[in-house]
């Protein structure tokens, strides 16, 4: 992707989101450094996380890292030097983003959705260890969902004017150059290996107690379902929007539809399975909570998956600037 307009000065809405992009971060940032000082606000006696202090230190420094990142970002999409970074650099950078924000700001709403309206049961009966205070949900899920809004409506402004023209459209226009027999293998591939992991999610969101942990199993049903259903909708998304594009399907759809749902289902589909494959990877003291052999392949499935589609949709913002 080469640029090919300037970003207009930030005005006085760009300025204030990039305050509010800014300012979401502290609350988080301040909890996780006083975490990493040796503090225990919001860590009830008990919790999973004071069993293994060294750890939980090192987790919690990575995730300063992560949230300060995004004032950096905030920084870069509405300065001039932003304008002179290589282009791959915000345009990776706020796929990530995308993909580790944007479930949080559809599940937990759902969440708040759905146990309001009842039907908070267990999935199983079970005790339900302690794990964090509940004022710290709301506090950081709140920050994490303005931090996505302010970043989203930044990086529209910053995309309009560096790549805009890439979008213009409809899909009936663009040649066949801008996807390639490469492309369509590789999407349709991922979308066929993607089937399995999704078809997972289904079963767990419709009842299905195979392959989950003890503790998912003594979870709020609705909570449960609140972060599955979003996973299902998400690989959807990235299904359709590349093989719409790979394909060139849906001919009088604009171009930044099917774009759209491709950067969006990618980015959740892969940084969001590759996440949770992280954190499954590391060894727990318990055996019983140890992730099932059939959670951890559907979280490698969802990453590799999503990188794939990721690729496609950088592939074919390269050719389309070509």
């Amino acid at each position: 992707m080469t640029t090919t307009h300037l970003v207009a000065p930030p005005g006085p809405a760009a300025r204030v989101l990039r305050g509010l992009a800014i300012a979401s971060c502290l609350p988080y940032l301040s909890l996780k450094v006083a975490w990493v000082a040796g503090s225990r606000a919001g860590i009830p006696e008990g919790s999973v996380l004071l069993e293994r202090p060294g750890l939980m230190t090192a987790l919690n420094s990575v995730t300063v890292l992560m949230d300060a990142a995004v004032v950096v970002l905030a920084l870069l999409l509405t300065q001039r030097w932003g304008m002179r970074v290589p282009p791959w650099l915000p345009a990776f950078t706020l796929w990530v983003a995308t993909g580790l924000l944007l479930p949080i700001m559809v599940a937990y709403p759902l969440q708040l959705l759905l146990g309001a309206a009842g039907g908070g049961e267990p999935v199983a009966a079970g005790p339900v260890e302690p794990f964090l205070d509940a004022w710290v949900f709301p506090v950081v899920y709140g920050g994490f969902i303005v931090q996505g809004l302010t970043l989203g409506a930044l990086f529209v402004r910053y995309a309009r004017g560096r790549w805009g023209h890439l979008w213009r459209g409809t899909v009936w226009e663009l040649p066949s150059a801008v996807s390639g027999p490469g492309m369509r293998a590789a999407a349709l591939v991922a979308s066929l290996v993607l089937l399995v992991p999704t078809a997972l999610h289904v079963g767990w969101a419709a009842g299905m107690t195979t392959g989950l942990t003890p503790g998912q199993l003594t979870g709020a049903r609705t909570d449960f379902i609140a972060r599955e259903v979003p996973r299902i909708l998400f690989a959807v998304f990235a299904v359709a929007g590349t093989l719409l594009l790979a394909y060139r399907r849906g001919r009088s759809l604009p171009v930044r539809i099917p774009l759209g749902l491709a950067w969006t289902g990618s980015a959740a589909v892969g940084c969001w399975g590759g996440w949770l494959l992280f954190a499954a990877l590391v060894p727990a003291d318990d055996a019983a909570k140890e992730p099932t052999a059939l959670l951890t392949l559907a979280y490698a499935g969802e990453m590799i998956t999503g990188l794939v589609l990721g690729c496609c949709v950088a592939r074919f913002l390269r050719r389309r600037t070509g």
